[in-house]
């Protein structure tokens, strides 16, 4: 944290140092200057044309009916979307004001202010909170915070077209008083380390630079004290670790980069001597390449955290980062896949330059990025993000493990837990958080209960659980103060990626390593994907390693019985409550257990360890009222003190119902074998049915990686360089 201190030691200097801006109008996202050159280029450049016909059509409709302002409502209500629709409507008509030059958008912003001027004054905390930090209109100070960020815009872009008393009337009655409840009463909001945080510096922020009050913005950049421990500069500082990588995931970063980039943007159109967009080597450049590059292939986030599972690209913050990015840094034609596949831009010289750029290439630019790991925590020694690619365009296959850091209040209790992206969607996926977003009947939008009993508990994940608890025994606080840590990623080999990591800290006396390959052979029609799951204690506990697949169950390997009158819950707490065993078994022999999913098979393959036992579960156990979703899981439970799971995932064959047809339903390999296990290194067999096999040697010593690792089972010794080796027999 050595930089982070340093930087705090200047802070004062910086604040007093700093001259007074000249404030114009507008200028926090558009100015009069390039609101001409739009004027003058849009219809050459047809995406640009098109996102502002797209605008003008839904406006031409909204400013004929009458303004609506509710008093303030349930969260996900009409109320709430209400409100929130007014803050995106004003801030079109504000930008399409500067585009056009026609007054009947301004109007429309004057219209809808004036309501808001006669409400705002009269509203107290909202009685509906529940536990948040309340804001007046909204029942949490968050989305309060972002209908002053897109309400500013508009207010910049009628500024000077307003009459004198006009401003006056909403500075006094909605902004100022606003802007107070955010900083005063709420200052620990305001100065928090999170994306709620973020939303209210920028919030602030914006609105300061609109009604020329340096005040304001100076809180926004160093906090409500100005000491740098809160405010942008120290968000930019904590959340990203120095690949750019956010704590709370993907998921929680397309939301926040509208903040960050609106206020970047905001701070460099008025205070440009900041240099905010170079500001730790780039940090807000870095912060979309590692979210676009966390994307599957179809442009979907993973669910890593509180996270849907089909939040995309196309999200609006991460328009507005695409945009911003490719004009502020270097312009860059990866961005342009990206750009082509979003089929938007912001009305905005950026948006204009990325619709000319997109003109200009011969042929459609794809979305498409290699493999990479990201560091995770503020000085990127706090495990990471793994992410292991092949393929081409939307057919590629992603391998993601999570080994970072717990992500704050939105963190899920999964390190070593991983996804798997083939055929164009999760194979092996993540549950994601319970909640039905914007869907009222169902508490309000808001997270479900279901959120803390099961999508956060660590069976609700593809990670082994040890002794039917979560990691940190559930407990937020703990988990924060702990991280995984990377053990090594080689992405170099294409047929042969690995990455690896450790998490010693999440079970009292239990170490735990996951090694996971992605390996490519011609013996195999898609890439298959080898898990080396290692436990080492001196005690002997109870290690359920889960599976979460879709599709349906098409052969399994061994004998069970199934409870076909009669489900129970597999457990009473810690998620298991919420799964029904639906059927088990005890075996001594390897697994195989082979599902479809859409046109492709897969086949699970474990090798076998003494008394191990088998279950198929389901989710939906205590669950009155239906919240969950019922989705299968595979659990393989082992009770000892040190264990490796060695397993494989291998798609295989085609399935089409249309043409009736089926190919290779049944998977190449024959089995995996364990071939041993030490302080000093695993291998692991995986022999095919035609006789081929594959010898996997890794290394489990944290230092050295490099030189020679030797290791000797049974009556063979296997000897190899560096952190692992594949050999094929």
């Amino acid at each position: 944290m050595k930089r982070l201190l340093v930087w705090g030691t200047f802070l004062f200097f910086l604040v007093a140092s700093n001259s007074a801006f000249t404030f114009e109008h507008p200028s926090i996202f558009i100015n009069a200057e390039e609101a001409n050159l739009i004027q003058e280029n849009s219809d050459k450049y047809s995406l640009f044309q098109d996102v502002v016909r797209r605008s003008q059509q839904a406006m031409g409709q909204i400013i004929r009916e009458p303004v609506e302002v509710p008093p303030p409502g349930e969260a996900g209500g009409y109320a709430h979307e209400r409100h929130k629709q007014n803050y995106r409507d004003m801030k079109d008509a504000g930008l399409l004001y500067q585009i056009t030059g026609n007054e009947k958008y301004a109007k429309f912003i004057v219209r809808m202010l004036d309501e808001y001027a006669k409400m705002y004054p009269e509203l107290g905390p909202h009685p509906l909170a529940h536990n948040q930090a309340p804001g007046k209109l909204f029942h949490q100070m968050l989305n309060e915070t972002v209908w002053l960020v897109n309400t500013s815009i508009a207010y910049d872009c009628i500024y000077n077209w307003l009459p004198e008393e006009k401003r006056s009337l909403y500075e006094q009655n909605i902004f100022r008083p606003m802007a107070e409840w955010f900083t005063g009463e709420n200052a620990h909001e305001f100065d928090r380390i999170h994306n709620h945080g973020t939303w209210s510096v920028a919030s602030v922020g914006m609105i300061g630079y609109v009604m020329e009050d340096q005040e304001l913005v100076d809180m926004a950049l160093y906090g409500t004290d100005k000491s740098g421990k809160g405010g942008f500069l120290r968000q930019l500082d904590l959340l990203f670790s120095p690949d750019g990588y956010y704590m709370e995931g993907p998921y929680y970063i397309r939301y926040a980069l509208r903040p960050f980039f609106y206020f970047a943007e905001a701070v460099e159109r008025n205070q440009p001597d900041l240099e905010i967009y170079e500001y730790r080597d780039q940090i807000l450049r870095k912060a979309i390449y590692a979210t676009l590059q966390t994307a599957f292939p179809n442009g979907v986030l993973p669910p890593i955290n509180d996270a849907s599972r089909t939040m995309d690209v196309k999200a609006p913050g991460i328009v507005l980062a695409t945009d911003l990015a490719y004009t502020r840094y270097k312009e860059d034609a990866r961005l342009l896949g990206v750009v082509n596949f979003q089929n938007d831009v912001v009305l905005n010289q950026s948006g204009l330059a990325v619709a000319k750029g997109l003109a200009a290439l011969d042929s459609e630019p794809r979305m498409e990025w290699n493999s990479v790991e990201f560091t995770d925590g503020p000085e990127g020694d706090q495990g990471g993000l793994g992410i292991l690619r092949t393929g081409k365009g939307k057919d590629q296959s992603v391998l993601l493990m999570k080994y970072g850091v717990h992500g704050g209040g939105h963190g899920h209790f999964d390190k070593l837990h991983y996804i798997f992206y083939n055929q164009r969607r999760e194979v092996v996926n993540d549950y994601g958080f319970a909640r039905w977003i914007n869907i009222e009947p169902k508490f309000g939008g808001r997270y479900l209960d279901e959120n803390d009993s099961y999508a956060e508990q660590t069976i609700a994940h593809n990670t082994v659980v040890v002794d039917q608890t979560s990691q940190n025994e559930y407990e937020r606080d703990e988990a924060e103060e702990v991280s995984g840590h990377r053990h090594f990623f080689d992405a170099s080999d294409k047929d042969a990626q690995f990455m690896s990591a450790t998490a010693n800290d999440y079970y009292p006396g239990v170490e735990m390593q996951r090694t996971m390959v992605m390996l490519q052979d011609e013996a195999f029609d898609y890439p298959v994907i080898i898990d080396l799951y290692r436990l080492q204690s001196d005690e002997q506990h109870e290690y359920d390693f889960p599976i979460h697949y879709r599709g349906q169950l098409i052969n399994f390997n061994l004998d069970y019985s199934a409870h076909t009158e009669k489900w129970l819950p597999l457990g009473g707490e810690f998620g298991y409550q919420h799964l029904w065993n639906v059927a088990e078994g005890t075996t001594d022999s390897s697994i195989a257990m082979t599902w479809l999913d859409g046109n492709r098979y897969y086949t699970f393959h474990m090798a076998g360890s003494p008394e191990s036992e088998i279950i198929f579960s389901r989710i939906g156990a205590t669950d009155p009222n239906f919240n969950l979703r019922s989705e299968p899981m595979f659990l393989v439970r082992r009770t000892t003190s040190s264990h490796l799971f060695a397993s494989v995932i291998e798609p295989h064959g085609y399935f089409n119902e249309a043409t009736e047809s089926s190919v290779q339903a049944r998977p190449a390999i024959e089995k995996v074998t364990v071939l041993g296990h030490s302080e000093e290194g695993s291998v692991v067999e995986v022999l095919s049915k035609n006789g081929k096999k594959w010898i996997v040697m890794v290394t489990n010593q944290q230092t050295p990686l490099a030189g020679e690792h030797s290791v000797e089972f049974g009556e063979r010794q296997f000897v190899w360089n560096g952190a692992y080796k594949v050999i094929s027999e």
